[in-house]
């Protein structure tokens, strides 16, 4: 009787023991579980540099090209690429999204410059706060950012004054669409000028604005064609003047009357297809994205960066259009050829980080 007992009471304590032993390692696995999540990072992965980058535009395809240029680059420096902009064009709401990000603490901001001194002050905010800003398409030439990347819209707009020239020669009156009064568009016109004042048998009869809607810039061209009948070409210099020039000659019956426009969309190709658009001067977007986001790569390694980077615009009319199309086009992927008519792309890298950063201007579709 007794070893039975005694038999027992060595079981239970056996029993009891193995419990607290499964117990223990129970707590001990969880415990490391929660010392793993408590870990500091290690220091050999450092956490991925965050780039802000601000449209002037959410939706609108310049921007969005530039977005997909940007994150292509940013996907290859290991970075991650926060994308933002007004639904609709706002002044305004670029400034709250820029004031935002530097609240956020953002690493890197890729901004479209307003030539406005309350925008420069919010970069110069971000650059007080370690917050590297490079303007994009347009500049903010007074302000503290690190560097522009985009076109130079005053030789852009040169291109566009000897290519009219080359299509309805040396004397006629033009008329002209800008999509805003923003410094790029003045830059623009004011190359644009410098070449038609070249010739006294040409005149600019009038200069509109389109507020950049294509509805607008039919209206308005309309009115002008309507006012001034001897016009011989209408040039637009923000992405939906063209179509709309295009709309309005059509819809007004003026057959003599040449259409030049900016910008690369479809419906600027499609109406250079069919003859109702001239030619067009097409930029870079997606190579602006790329280099900026290579740039923020290189500021961050401790490299020296200049102030101006230029993109390259070139002529898109209807022979180059159909070359590439039947894969003729040369295998640089642009159907462009340059402003003197000559096959490939004609660079404006000319500007020089000596250059004034004003006349590279930026382009506001």
């Amino acid at each position: 009787m007794s070893n039975r007992i005694w038999n027992l009471g060595i079981a239970l304590l056996s029993l009891t023991f193995f419990f607290l032993l499964a117990g223990f390692g129970v707590t001990s696995l969880h415990t490391r579980q929660l010392a793993g999540q408590l870990k500091p990072a290690d220091p050999a992965e450092p956490s991925r540099l965050r780039i802000g980058l601000i449209s002037q535009e959410l939706n609108n395809p310049f921007w969005r090209s530039v977005e997909s240029g940007a994150r292509s680059a940013a996907e290859r420096h290991g970075m991650d690429l926060e994308y933002a902009g007004p639904l609709r064009i706002n002044a305004e709401e670029q400034a709250r999204l820029l004031e935002k990000a530097i609240a956020k603490g953002t690493d890197a901001l890729l901004v479209q410059g307003l030539n406005e001194p309350g925008y420069a002050r919010l970069i110069d905010q971000a650059a007080a706060k370690g917050i590297p800003v490079i303007t994009v398409d347009a500049d903010e030439p007074n302000s503290k950012r690190i560097a522009y990347v985009g076109t130079d819209n005053k030789r852009a707009g040169a291109q566009m004054g000897e290519l009219v020239v080359r299509t309805i020669g040396k004397s006629g009156r033009i008329g002209v669409l800008l999509g805003s009064k923003a410094n790029n568009q003045r830059l623009r016109l004011e190359g644009f000028l410098g070449v038609v004042n070249r010739y006294p048998g040409l005149a600019v009869a009038d200069i509109r604005y389109s507020n950049i809607s294509r509805l607008q810039a039919a209206g308005e061209a309309e009115t002008m064609l309507q006012q001034h009948p001897e016009l011989r070409a209408i040039v637009g210099f923000s992405a939906l003047d063209g179509p709309g020039i295009a709309e309005a000659v059509q819809r007004v019956g003026s057959a003599n009357v040449s259409v030049f426009a900016f910008d690369d969309l479809e419906s600027t190709r499609e109406a250079i297809r069919q003859g109702r658009i001239e030619a067009t001067i097409v930029q870079q977007p997606y190579q602006m994205g790329v280099e900026a986001v290579d740039l923020v790569h290189a500021y961050f390694q401790g490299e020296e960066i200049g102030k101006l980077h230029v993109t390259e615009t070139a002529v898109l009319n209807r022979n180059s259009l159909a070359n590439a199309e039947s894969g003729n086009g040369g295998g640089n992927g642009n159907a462009a050829e340059g402003a003197d008519g000559s096959d490939g792309t004609s660079s404006v890298n000319g500007a020089s980080d000596n250059g004034a950063a004003a006349d590279a201007g930026g382009s506001r579709r």
